[in-house]
């Protein structure tokens, strides 16, 4: 323990434990940051493109995930180090922002550290490398405003739309299937979508799952699929025009709050208490029928008694339907969800042009679709697949495609993806490098070909000569001063990303670059690591 002394001889404690905390400072503190950092994008950098290799990671409770989306992958593994820690809030903070793109973000990150520790080595001073990097980061979201292209689209003219989320599919696994992914994504969008303010609530899109079938059933229904059935076997699976009810309160006799105990101790006083209960269901059941529902959904349970008595008297009714579900279907059917019986009023149900139960397969699953409603702002995608990971990883991947085709109805500019969007920018910070005098020249050009590791990972994820590839790409867009020029992983014969229709959102591109950049500069300034003693 370091003991000083103060003036009057008293000794105190500097750093407290100090020989059992390891502590790294200089250079060596920033080379294993960087170490860190570099070591999180390696283990994504060959989940990138439409060739890009999935990872699969075994839960401390051994659930198994199979997953392509960066964000995911990072979130499952249990990273131990704090700078990969932040590794792995960039890209959540992507996938919150965005959606997409998670996974290049890191790789971008990744190569910026690469770039940063050659100039470390060379005696630069971190803090220019971060200040030559934010200038750089400057210039490439300027140049990719210009390089951007605005895309017209409207409610009759999706094309525009489902072309983008095409390309967001195509690196998953559910690539052969991505047309009729991406249009169901944009159909589900344009549905909930706000055009006048350019808004999208993505909570409305319910995305549900059911193992069994192939992924060509997934389907788009406008309306809500509960995964419940009715209450009552005997009870009518398909209701037209219904009226629904939509209650909190449960199908039971009131119970007191305070304890008590019934004192029953002849025939009558129990035929009494059991007419009472009756008597009390009936009123309950009679108040639902007097206000006209056709449909009970109730969030709780029903007593035996009520649902025999619901089931005599024509009043097809589900329970324990979640809460979640509620809100939704009472935003589909315009319904008001009741929570006691004495509230219930005809204005406060909710309308649907069809309710059906609907069975899968030969086992006894079945579930509730709600389709036709008043006010269409709700609907489910619902997906089907051969097993359960699929069906899982089917649903972070649409959940990339909404999150794009809400960025684009909310900024409906893209730039052109396969890596032209990143050379081009790179050959763009590098003519600005010369421009800069100072040690900041440096940092630029490392930001420049950090830019490279994107089209450089996509040639190498696709069997191509990645260097090779890179170069002949970059001196053809040099040449015909055209900046979408990619790399063309799918084997197509041309590298024009124009002409492949492989878009990128503008904003997910921008946002990608500020993000890297921003948390390699945080990554930079830090030259002092201390750690707690290992026990």
């Amino acid at each position: 323990m370091a003991l000083a002394f103060d003036e009057f001889g008293r000794p105190f404690i500097i750093i407290r434990e100090q020989e059992k905390k390891t502590r790294l400072r200089g250079l060596d503190a920033q080379k294993a940051n960087n170490a860190s950092g570099k070591a999180v994008s390696r283990i994504l950098r060959t989940s990138l493109g439409p060739k890009g290799m999935d990872k699969m990671l075994q839960s401390p409770d051994g659930d198994v995930t199979i997953t392509n989306d960066g964000a995911t992958i990072l979130e499952q593994m249990d990273v131990d180090n704090q700078i990969a820690k932040l590794m792995v809030e960039l890209s959540r903070s992507q996938d919150y922002e965005i959606g997409d793109g998670t996974t290049g973000v890191v790789v971008m990150a990744g190569a910026l550290l690469e770039q940063a520790e050659k100039l470390l080595e060379r005696g630069i001073h971190p803090i220019r490398v971060a200040e030559g990097y934010e200038m750089a980061s400057r210039i490439a979201f300027d140049h990719l405003e210009r390089i951007s292209q605005k895309f017209e689209f409207s409610a009759d003219n999706i094309e525009p739309l489902v072309q983008t989320c095409m390309t967001t599919l195509s690196s998953k696994i559910v690539n052969r299937f991505k047309r009729a992914l991406a249009e169901i994504a944009v159909k589900a969008v344009l549905a909930v979508a706000d055009l006048e303010r350019k808004d999208v609530n993505l909570d409305l899109i319910k995305v549900e799952g059911k193992v069994g079938g192939k992924l060509e059933d997934t389907e788009l229904i406008y309306g809500i699929v509960v995964d419940k059935d009715m209450s009552h076997p005997q009870m009518p699976k398909r209701i037209e025009d219904a009226k629904i009810a939509i209650l909190t309160c449960p199908f039971e006799p009131p119970k007191p709050k305070t304890k008590h105990k019934v004192d029953i101790d002849t025939v009558e006083k129990f035929q009494t208490l059991r007419e009472q209960e009756q008597k009390y269901f009936d009123e309950m059941v009679q108040k639902c029928k007097d206000v006209g529902a056709t449909l009970v959904i109730c969030q709780w349970g029903f007593d035996d008694e009520a649902n025999h008595l619901l089931m005599h008297r024509n009043l097809p009714a589900v329970r324990w339907v979640g809460g979640v579900e509620l809100e939704l279907i009472a935003i589909a059917t315009g319904g008001r969800i009741v929570p006691r019986f004495q509230e219930l009023s005809p204005e406060k149900l909710g309308k649907a042009g069809l309710v059906r139960e609907k069975s899968f397969g030969t086992t006894k699953d079945r579930m509730l679709y709600i389709e036709q409603c008043a006010n269409s702002r709700a609907v489910t995608i619902f997906i089907r697949g051969g097993n359960k990971m699929m069906i899982e990883e089917t649903k972070r991947s649409l959940h990339d495609a909404l999150c794009v085709a809400r960025n684009l109805i909310r900024n409906n500019s893209i730039v052109y993806g396969g890596g032209s969007a990143e050379i081009s920018c790179s050959i763009a910070v590098e003519t600005a490098a010369d421009r800069h005098p100072g040690v900041e020249q440096y940092a630029i050009r490392s930001f420049a070909d950090a830019l490279d590791a994107v089209p450089l990972a996509l040639a190498e994820n696709s069997g191509l000569p990645p260097i090779d590839t890179l170069t002949a790409v970059k001196a053809q867009q040099v040449k015909e001063s055209n900046p979408h020029c990619g790399i063309d992983c799918n084997d197509v014969g041309t590298n024009d990303m124009k002409e492949q229709n492989v878009f990128e959102t503008l904003i997910g591109k921008q946002q990608q670059i500020l993000l890297a950049t921003q948390v390699v500069k945080m990554i930079l300034k830090i030259d002092d690591v201390i750690s707690p003693s290992e026990y």
